[in-house]
């Protein structure tokens, strides 16, 4: 009987060396930005409980919390006229009390109430940790991903927004990545709903604008047909989702456009004082677009909307965010205003990879390696490799005698960049063979030296 081949589960992944050196070099880099802006860590679990988490992301986003079944007999304690086909879903919710998180920002929301009286407010905190969403896999999108998180909550005031975008861009120049962030303000989009006629209907509104990065305008228009909104109202949706010109540009027609509406004079009054702000903070690199075809789906925004996209690769967001008045309320923390983004990981990573923008010595977590020549050879490199790793020089011992070639050629798969050899000769002289990997060049250096010839070359 053949034995069947071991599988992880679909929108999941293994990650090799190489591929965890690259993870860690953006995760190392987007922690080291956040931390120079003062924001602090956190973690929560990894599952939390499916009242903290449902109604949080619209009907949409419930559909796909990952479920965790009840421990024990679950079914025991079933209403046995539940269990029926057809109702999978109040049996699901019968039998399962607990979900993975879909997000970062929900338990954020949840921990911040949970520990308000330990907290300084405003309160700037930043979380790296995988979520789940049982979504469709395919490229660029998982099922299970890191978020990069960086929120600040207990403030109003739009000067959050525009650090966050000086943090995007500084992200992202420090990985080489050429991005445009696209913003837009959950009150002009309110507005824009009331503007149409539908006041009712300003999540299937937000819902299908939110898709037209991925299906299309006329597709989008379609969903909105389907949902009930006429034709006329599509007409007069149109031309204010493509409309064009400058950023401040935007702003202005805006504003004479909207007339009778305080929720929509609001909004373009924070999307005005948002780019006074950019503005003063100087040129960055990351295009920053003012579009009113963004509206991102989840339902607890009600400000500034954020997404960035790179420029050289077609990819989805690879990061994206927004302002949320009162998330905290649907845990009992009434008017604690936040705002954030989330940058994702696994989709940086495809962008970094696909532009080839890895630096190319990752791989060489080890600086400098001792062949290995037999017991006393290994004997005599023991100290001068402590000597080096308490220096802070990565060095290691080839564990096995073997021939020099197949030692040389492991140096150079790992990228290493120093060979120390050591044989008969080099220990009767108290010294050691140095071998540049790069240039092949290769020196003599006395024992007592060695620790100083390589620091020099490592400073």
């Amino acid at each position: 009987m053949a034995v069947q081949k071991p599988s992880i589960p679909k929108g999941t992944r293994d990650f090799t060396p190489i591929e965890m050196v690259r993870r860690n070099y953006i995760f190392d880099t987007i922690r080291s930005v956040f931390k120079t802006y003062g924001y602090l860590p956190i973690e929560t679990p990894a599952m939390e409980n499916l009242s903290t988490l449902l109604g949080k992301y619209g009907e949409e986003g419930d559909k796909l919390l990952f479920k965790i079944l009840n421990s024990g007999d679950y079914i025991d304690k079933v209403d046995q006229s539940i269990i029926k086909p057809g109702n999978s879903n109040q049996l699901s919710m019968a039998i399962s009390e607990k979900g993975l998180r879909y997000d970062l920002t929900v338990p954020f929301a949840r921990f911040v109430v949970q520990y308000q009286n330990e907290l300084t407010f405003p309160f700037k905190r930043y979380q790296i940790q995988p979520v789940w969403r049982a979504d469709r896999p395919q490229k660029g999108r998982y099922r299970e991903f890191y978020q990069c998180d960086v929120d600040v909550i207990g403030s109003d005031s739009l000067l959050n927004e525009a650090e966050l975008v000086m943090i995007i861009n500084e992200i992202f120049t420090k990985l080489g990545v050429r991005t445009t962030l696209k913003i837009n303000n959950r009150k002009i989009l309110s507005w824009i709903a009331d503007f149409i006629g539908y006041p009712e209907k300003l999540i299937d509104i937000t819902i299908a604008i939110d898709k037209i990065d991925k299906i299309g305008i006329e597709a989008a228009i379609a969903e909105l047909e389907g949902k009930g909104v006429s034709k006329e109202a599509i007409a007069k949706l149109h031309p204010i989702l493509t409309l064009t010109g400058s950023n401040a540009g935007k702003i202005e027609k805006l504003r004479k456009m909207i007339t009778d509406s305080e929720v929509g004079k609001k909004g373009v009054a924070e999307m005005e004082e948002f780019f006074e702000y950019l503005e003063a903070l100087g040129h960055i690199k990351t295009e920053v677009e003012l579009d009113l075809s963004l509206a991102r789906g989840l339902n607890y925004y009600t400000g500034a909307i954020f997404e960035v996209k790179a420029k050289d690769v077609e990819i989805g967001s690879i990061c994206g965010g927004g302002r949320y008045d009162d998330l905290t309320g649907v845990f009992g923390l009434k008017d604690m205003s936040g705002v954030g983004v989330s940058f994702g990981a696994d989709r940086i990573y495809d962008v970094m990879l696909q532009l080839n923008l890895f630096p190319e010595k990752l791989m060489s977590s080890t600086k400098v390696m001792f062949t290995n020549f037999g017991r006393y050879e290994a004997t005599y490199c023991l100290k001068a490799i402590r000597m080096l790793r308490e220096n802070g020089i990565s060095a290691e011992l080839y564990p096995d005698a073997t021939k020099l070639k197949k030692q040389f050629d492991y140096a150079n798969k790992r990228s290493i960049q120093y060979v120390v050899i050591a044989g008969e000769s080099e220990m009767q002289n108290r010294q050691f063979s140095v071998k540049n990997m790069t240039s092949g060049e290769q020196e003599t250096i006395a024992f007592s030296n060695l620790n100083e010839y390589l620091l020099g070359k490592f400073s």
